[in-house]
């Protein structure tokens, strides 16, 4: 009986996908504040795409993009790369308001005239150390009392080094001493913010905020293993900015239960002049951004172990001349796992270190997978003009 009951319960299972899933229409995605100060203002178009596309970026090309103000002063914006358009420093006066005009060929787009709001600096970007990792925090304060409402996101930069540090390189046909400008052992790696941070002070009788979350590592994290640094940018909003972001945060990030919220419409202040019903994502907000870095090293941490990306690392001894058992002829390993135009090929090894007797010729080459011995796989060999150490 209860097989015959598991069976009649299995056949009235029927996959559903709901039309959110499978609707052919894609909305306008706008991204950025114009910075009304001395810095750029980068702005990123994209189109919706379904949950069943398999495609996860549309970006926007092509489209004429301005921002202009209340007395018909046209701002126009560069195309750049991937549905980004740029400016250089506006210089905007706070005595105008602005719009975002945005014409992609087939549809025009404005949002609402806003005003200039400019962020007050940040006060201070610091972390405290607990049980099992760091959090990150910020505090400012307007002396004007002018900002209620803000938003906060990061940029983070660490170094990452490889399992193994290679002073050999191969050209394809033969094994040469690596440059300095060819080390591939110490890289950095970045990664931005993904979460929606808000903040506001409209209940409180000065305009303060004091140990604001930006983020948090875990103490086996590899961004904590050798050096950290983290750029916190702070924007000041309208109370309708701080709806649409918390509606916004609400939808994305608080679904993940019964419990949580139901998802809503998100209105923002961009809307199509050719069809006034069409739904556009985005809030236009102008001002200028505060920032702050920090840096953090392991000197300044307990004596925390990484959790390691490759775990699994080994090195291989390969030999110019090596005869395998039983064979009566040698074998170049070199060639075959490590020059990769003389048979090792795509799955080429990195050489290491050499293999000689003392004061005798090279023997071969110790070696790697490219995952344990390049970190130019996980980042940039190059060293970012603002770090310091």
């Amino acid at each position: 009986m209860f097989l015959a009951f598991m069976e009649s319960f299995i056949s009235c299972v029927k996959p559903y996908n709901p039309p959110a899933i499978t609707a052919p229409g894609t909305y306008l995605v706008v991204e950025g504040v114009i910075n009304s100060g001395s810095d750029s203002t980068f702005i990123t178009l994209s189109h919706t795409v379904s949950l069943s596309s398999g495609t996860a970026v549309n970006p926007v090309l092509n489209a004429v993009v301005s921002v202009q103000n209340d007395q018909n002063v046209v701002f126009p914006l560069t195309p750049a790369a991937n549905g980004r358009y740029v400016s250089a420093g506006l210089n905007l006066s706070s005595a105008h308001k602005y719009r975002l005009s945005i014409n992609t060929g087939n549809e025009q787009y404005y949002s609402d005239y806003v005003p200039v709001l400019n962020s007050p600096p940040i006060d201070s970007v610091y972390y405290t150390i607990t049980s099992n990792g760091i959090n990150i925090y910020s505090a400012t304060h307007d002396p004007t009392n002018t900002v209620k409402y803000y938003r906060w996101d990061y940029g983070e930069t660490w170094i990452i080094h490889a399992n193994f540090e290679s002073g050999f390189i191969s050209n394809g046909d033969t094994v040469l001493e690596r440059t300095q400008s060819q080390q591939i052992f110490r890289c950095w790696s970045s990664d931005t913010s993904s979460n929606i941070i808000l903040g506001s002070s409209a209940a409180l009788s000065n305009d303060l905020i004091a140990g604001n979350p930006i983020t948090s590592m875990v103490s086996t994290s590899d961004k904590l293993a050798s050096e950290y640094s983290i750029l916190v940018r702070q924007y000041a909003l309208t109370g309708d900015a701080y709806n649409f972001w918390a509606n916004l945060k609400k939808n994305t990030e608080n679904l993940g239960s019964i419990f949580d919220a139901q998802p809503s419409q998100i209105d923002g202040n961009i809307h199509s002049a050719t069809n006034p019903n069409e739904p556009v994502i985005g809030y236009l907000s102008v001002g200028s951004t505060s920032t702050r870095r920090i840096f953090i090293r392991s000197q300044q941490l307990p004596a925390w172990l990484a959790t390691p990306v490759y775990p699994n690392c080994e090195l291989d001894s390969e030999l110019y001349v090596y005869y395998p058992a039983g064979a009566k002829l040698p074998v170049n390993q070199v060639n075959e796992y490590i020059n990769y135009s003389k048979g090792a090929g795509a799955g080429a090894l990195i050489p290491v270190q050499p293999i000689e007797r003392p004061g005798g010729p090279i023997l071969g080459y110790t070696a790697s997978t490219p995952q344990c011995v390049d970190c130019t796989l996980r980042g940039s060999n190059i060293q970012p003009s603002y770090w310091i150490y």
